[in-house]
This record gives C-alpha cells, sequence and structure tokens, in this order.
C-alpha cells in the first residue's frame, strides 16, 4: 500500500487498432516507448490492442497467454521497467470459437502479475444507434480481480464492465485504489454516458480510474469514442485526451489522495448491507 508521501506517474493510451495484430502491437510499442519516456511507471494500453475487428475473426486472432503477443511486451515491460497493463487480448478459452477477452498485466520484469477475463459482455441493442451481442464470440469470465502492486492496489475491468457500479464497489471492498478501465466504448452511447460513467467510478468508491481507449472507425465500421481519461478520487479529470488521434495521456497521482478522500466521506464504512445486501461476498481473485 502506498504512504502519504507517495506518488505515481500512470498513463492511458489511445489507439486506433485494426485487424492487422503486427502493426497493432508496433503502434502499441510505440505509444508504451513515449510513455516511458513521459515518466510513466503504469502504462494502460486499451481494450482490444492487438486486435480490434469484427468477430468472425476473434478465434483466428485469439492467443494463449502467455502467447506470442504477452511475451513480446513482457521484454519491453522489462526493459523500461514499467507495470504494463494490456487492455485486452483475445484469449483461447475451452469453447471453439469464442475466446475471453482478456486483461493480462505485466509486472516490471516481464513476469505476467494478473489475468482478468471480461465478465459483463456488451450485448445491446438500442434502436437506430447501436447493436452488438459480444456475448457470441465472448466467452465471459467468472472471477473478479484486484492486483496488490508496490504502490496501489489495482482493480481490473474493462469497458461494458463501467454500467456495473456493484462490481467497483466490489473490488473497492477488497482493497483495490485504482480502477482499471480499458475499453472500446462505443461511438453511439459514448457522447452521453463515457465521461459521466468513469468519473462516477472514481467518485463513489474515492478511486482512481485510468481509462485507456480505442478511438475511430475501423475499416469495417466499428465505431468507437475515445476519449482517454485519468480520474482522481474527487472525480476530477486529471488528463484526457485532446484529439481522436492515438495518443498518451500522461498524469501523476497522489496516492493519499485516496485515504484523504475516505476519511472525509467514508462510503465504504457508512453502507447499510443489510438493507440491499452485501455485494463484497463477491468470490475475488487476488494476485
Amino acid at each position: 500500500m502506498a504512504t502519504v508521501a507517495e506518488t505515481l506517474t500512470v498513463a492511458a493510451l489511445q489507439m486506433r487498432s485494426g485487424t492487422n495484430k503486427e502493426l497493432n502491437v508496433a503502434s502499441a510499442l510505440g505509444l508504451v516507448h513515449a510513455a516511458a519516456d513521459a515518466g510513466a511507471t503504469y502504462i494502460q494500453l486499451p481494450e482490444y490492442f492487438n486486435f480490434y475487428g469484427p468477430a468472425r475473426y476473434f478465434e483466428d486472432a485469439s492467443e494463449p497467454v502467455a502467447g506470442p503477443t504477452t511475451r513480446q511486451m513482457s521484454e519491453v515491460a522489462r526493459e523500461r521497467r514499467v507495470t504494463l497493463h494490456l487492455g485486452s487480448v483475445l484469449e483461447k478459452s475451452p469453447l471453439a470459437g469464442r475466446p475471453y477477452n482478456t486483461s493480462v498485466l505485466i509486472g516490471k520484469s516481464g513476469e505476467i502479475l494478473a489475468t482478468y477475463q471480461k465478465v459483463h459482455l456488451f450485448d445491446v441493442d438500442v434502436p437506430d444507434e447501436v447493436t452488438y451481442h459480444e456475448s457470441a464470440a465472448i466467452t465471459p469470465g467468472s472471477q473478479l480481480v484486484v492486483a496488490a502492486l508496490d504502490e496501489f492496489t489495482l482493480g481490473l475491468t474493462i469497458c461494458f464492465d463501467v454500467r456495473f457500479a456493484e462490481l467497483y464497489r466490489a473490488l473497492a471492498m477488497r482493497g483495490a485504489t485504482v480502477f482499471a478501465v480499458p475499453a472500446a466504448f462505443s461511438a453511439a452511447t459514448g457522447p452521453a454516458h463515457w465521461e459521466v460513467l468513469v468519473r462516477a467510478r472514481a467518485i463513489e468508491n474515492h478511486a482512481f480510474v485510468v481509462a485507456a481507449t480505442q478511438s475511430g472507425t475501423t475499416d469495417e465500421g466499428l465505431a468507437t469514442h475515445g476519449h482517454a481519461m485519468i480520474i482522481d478520487p474527487w472525480g476530477a479529470v486529471l488528463a484526457e485526451s485532446q484529439t481522436d488521434q492515438p495518443e498518451i495521456v500522461v498524469a501523476t497521482l497522489d496516492l493519499s489522495d485516496v485515504i484523504r478522500r475516505r476519511r472525509a466521506i467514508d462510503v465504504l464504512a457508512l453502507r447499510r448491507p443489510e438493507l440491499y445486501g452485501e455485494v463484497s461476498s463477491v468470490k475475488v481473485n487476488e494476485s
């Protein structure tokens, strides 16, 4: 856990990934190096960072963890001495044709510290806006994950998870002080919902949020909202992307803010679970 004097420089990366994995990984590596050059020691990539395309290609694009992509990213984490969060990759699952959508957290020595398989899948039908059924092509995960790092405790989530407040409360109850929200958030709902949801998850738990994003429209017509953000425990925007292009968003976190804000408004202690249930009883994998 962090002491009151500790600060941490973090980066949320904005990408425009497509179906060419080699190009996507090369782009990610360039952004990671730029973020490390800017002083970031925790660097987060967006959802589907190494492959973003139609679901019919998911099985061919999937890999084991560890696999070729994670090994390549582990090398740069070791080289630059950074904690590297691979927003998500398509991980092979026991169900043919339905891989997991998996976050991979890599430590400064290049080791895999934690993995999280997305539990809430993007199944929506918004008339005249967006229709998508992620569950038709992705196997959902079944565990929530917190990872205790040297400086802070990270709660792992992915994109559509941000709509489920109880998930973040459960992670906070198990010690999370920073939430990871790598995303490929829909361009249809993003303008109205993205910033509101990301800031709400920070405010209601007095935790930092780091949200890396996909931005723009792929050749196949998949349109994402972008707007990478870093939010503090009071809901203030510390840094955000300025364009819809690939970009690094960097901020220095005062980790004592979590303690200070939770002491001022102790939302975790003032809960009334006897009235509405105990979300912290869910199964959490502590890495």
